[in-house]
């Protein structure tokens, strides 16, 4: 117990320490406080239209009268519970491949080397792990409670609840991930439970796919079952969601039971680990020190090598030489896709959100699905384009001194680093969209304008992440201009494109024109970015020249 008490000291005057810096510099604290008055504004706006629309409460009744069930609000839920599934499954297949830790560096230098009983050290850490579940939920919660302050009364206990639920279903996956790591240690077991995972995901697969199949149209059913109040004893998933429900129902003892559920499971998962775990030092080493190496790559010390995530690294590859000057940077990036992936062009993942979107069109021509789901998975693809494009930034020869270095026009250098990578993006846009257009009998303009948009998201993305990057050497510099800038172009660029969209669309009730008026608004964005990135490319050569 004094050794818990000692951790805890450790962990306070930390705390104690960053209070100080921050006091020190009370400009750290200015994105807290613009979040806290952007989450009042809103609230103050909803619980005024509240108060000025009045609350109805009128049940959806049948021809007899009675109570007529609500597809729109059991697709709500069941799509959430499914994204729910979604992520403890690929969580639980996760432990089968990597262990977690819950350490970082300096811990594992200041405590496994000190006389501290390794049992209490995991108890401990294991234990504060729930704090970042808990800020993160309080944050999630206070910004929903601001867009349904109108509809939604928040009391304390109802936040208490929905913040424990959301909390308690991050934080009990990182000891069931320990847990199995370790029963794997001790009793090699870690192929009977990988069976066991792919049985479950395919179970709850079942689960969704049968009473589709039930129903009169497959949208209407397939989440009868996950969406029903009994679903609400599936572990984890179901225990967050009866917690969180309580908001709805008011039931207080069933919100305690699940809660109470949560503290059996924690305790049980923690007695587990203990007579399992052992002398665990040499196994948390490994992923501890792997963690700390991913942050020092998202905070930009540390450059993410190219190599990461490639399926061909030990390809032979007989290419033909496409060119000298700025063609060399395009012959590079061929290469490196080449053995990146499985073909130059196509990606596998790529080809799997094609074939996703393609089985979508196929569903809703069999009105499985509205064309709704088709269109909302388009437009999903397209955010993805826009973090990809984000992404394309922290890898490649966009910061390579060659890139620099070659005799060419920045015009031309910039264009041949991004070739391939629109070229890609066309090729799997056209793949995508021409059978999907044609199966689900969509607008034919769609093939137009849907490729156009994937291309100015990506551009905005990797110019977004790129200006900063290149025009300020200082890490300090970036973080702060980076969330401006991006706050900036979404403020004044993004946000009004999208609210001219929806106007069009709710004009219209038609796709294809928001669609339309969306990649306009991105046409302006995307010239002015890419102008002042070629701007500050060429200033920062001279420069250092």
């Amino acid at each position: 117990m004094n050794e818990i008490k000692l951790l805890l000291r450790k962990d306070l005057l930390i705390l104690k320490n960053n209070i100080w810096l921050i006091l020190k510099n009370p400009l750290r604290l200015l994105p807290y406080g613009g979040m806290v008055a952007y989450f009042f504004f809103i609230y103050t706006m909803r619980v005024r239209r509240g108060a000025e629309e009045g609350q109805t409460g009128i049940e959806n009744l049948d021809v007899d009268g009675l109570p007529q069930v609500d597809f729109g609000l059991q697709n709500v839920i069941g799509g959430i519970t499914l994204l729910a599934l979604a992520f403890l499954i690929f969580q639980l297949f996760r432990a089968t491949k990597k262990n977690v830790s819950f350490f970082k560096m300096a811990d594992v230098n200041l405590l496994f080397t000190a006389p501290v009983k390794p049992e209490n050290i995991l108890i401990y850490y294991m234990g504060r792990s729930i704090i970042p579940s808990l800020g993160g939920s309080i944050i999630f919660i206070i910004y929903g409670a601001s867009q349904f302050a109108d509809k939604i009364e928040f009391s304390f206990i109802n936040i208490a609840f929905l913040v424990l639920g959301f909390a308690l279903f991050f934080f009990l996956t990182s000891p069931i991930r320990f847990l199995v790591y370790t029963l794997h240690t001790k009793y090699g077991v870690m192929q009977y439970i990988q069976t066991g995972v792919i049985i479950l995901a395919v179970l709850l697969g079942l689960a969704i796919l049968i009473p589709g199949l039930m129903a009169e149209k497959f949208w209407q059913g397939m989440f009868a079952w996950i969406a029903s109040p009994w679903f609400d004893l599936f572990p984890i998933v179901g225990w967050s969601r009866a917690m969180m429900s309580y908001i709805f129902n008011q039931n207080l003892i069933t919100a305690l039971a699940f809660f109470g559920l949560y503290l059996l499971a924690y305790y049980v998962i923690l007695r587990l680990v203990l007579d399992t775990a052992g002398y665990y030092y040499e196994d948390v080493l490994e992923a501890t020190k792997s963690n700390e190496e991913q942050v020092e790559k998202v905070r930009g010390k540390k450059e993410t090598p190219e190599s990461s995530m490639s399926l061909n690294t030990k390809k032979k590859l007989a290419l033909p030489d496409f060119g000298v000057g700025a063609k060399a940077l395009y012959w590079r990036n061929y290469v490196h896709a080449s053995r990146q992936d499985f073909h130059p062009l196509f990606g596998l993942w790529s080809v799997i959100l094609a074939a996703l979107g393609i089985a979508f069109a196929i569903l809703s021509n069999f009105d499985w699905f509205s064309h709704k789901v088709l269109n909302g998975y388009l437009l999903m693809l397209v955010g993805i384009n826009f973090f990809a494009g984000i992404g394309r930034g922290s890898v490649g020869d966009l910061k390579k001194p060659y890139f620099f270095l070659i005799p060419a026009s920045w015009s031309s250098k910039l264009w041949n680093v991004i070739k391939l990578d629109l070229v890609q993006l066309g090729l799997i846009s056209w793949v995508l969209i021409i059978p999907s257009v044609l199966i689900a009998g969509l607008d034919w303009k769609l093939i137009l304008f849907y490729p156009l948009c994937v291309f100015l998201v990506y551009i905005v993305g990797l110019t977004i992440n790129m200006i900063p990057k290149v025009a300020f050497e200082e890490g300090w510099d970036q973080k702060l201009i980076k969330p401006l800038m991006i706050g900036g172009i979404f403020l004044f660029g993004i946000i009004p494109s999208l609210v001219v969209s929806v106007l069009i669309f709710v004009w219209t009730r038609q796709f294809v024109w928001m669609l339309f008026a969306f990649t306009i608004g991105q046409t302006f964005i995307a010239g002015v970015l890419v102008h002042v990135l070629l701007d500050v490319i060429s200033r920062l050569e001279l420069k250092e020249i």
